[in-house]
């Protein structure tokens, strides 16, 4: 089984999904770290986001390691964020990756999030939740998860935002098939048991 959750940067993607994939046994695909390490790929090697997309060997767990390296804090600078965004509205560094992610989750039982994952990466997945939260709430989670200012996350949102939304992707609208789980005013236990709801409701229908 698949559990695809997608929706715009600081609804909480990352940490429901570990969380998910924890309580129910699966295994968490952090999609948003093999774009942070193509960035990073390419701006250490200097060569083209899509050539080191291609030619990356990396491996994800607890710890990410790239070319046989431990990068899993180095992926998580401000350099590195600032440039992930636009690595990954690079078509042919997408297309690189969705195929690397399609062929991770082709057996066994995951948790996969990140933009798109639910329409591109992993249409056919039994369970696809959507989650949104407000501005401002994104913002303040940042803030408080960096320890940066929270005005000028939120102005640096509102430019990623914006960016997202020119690359062709409707960062804020949950595809007909999927469930939006607005998380401004939930605790992650409540969100959680949500997704825990639905996958046991996606059991029965399958049997």
């Amino acid at each position: 089984m698949v559990i695809a959750i997608d929706g715009p940067a600081g609804t909480g993607k990352s940490t429901v999904a570990r969380a998910v994939a924890e309580r129910l046994g699966f295994t968490y695909l952090d999609t948003g770290a093999m774009y942070r390490a193509v960035a990073l790929a390419a701006q250490q090697s200097g060569e083209p986001p899509a050539e080191a997309a291609a030619r990356m060997d990396l491996q994800l767990g607890d710890r990410v390691i790239l070319d046989g390296r431990d990068v899993t804090d180095a992926i998580r600078t401000p350099e590195v964020t600032a440039a992930t965004s636009k690595v990954a509205a690079d078509p042919d560094v997408r297309a690189a990756l969705v195929k690397q992610q399609q062929a991770i989750m082709a057996t066994g039982d995951w948790v996969a999030e990140g933009r798109d994952i639910g329409t591109v990466v992993a249409p056919d997945a039994e369970v696809k939740v959507f989650l949104t939260a407000a501005p401002e709430e994104r913002a303040r989670r940042r803030a408080e998860q960096t320890g940066g200012d929270y005005a000028t996350i939120l102005a640096d949102q509102a430019e990623r935002d914006e960016r997202d939304s020119s690359a062709n992707r409707s960062i804020f609208e949950a595809p007909d098939d999927a469930t939006p789980v607005d998380t401004t005013e939930l605790s992650l236990d409540q969100v959680i048991e949500q997704i825990a709801t639905l996958v046991t409701e996606a059991k029965e229908v399958g049997a």
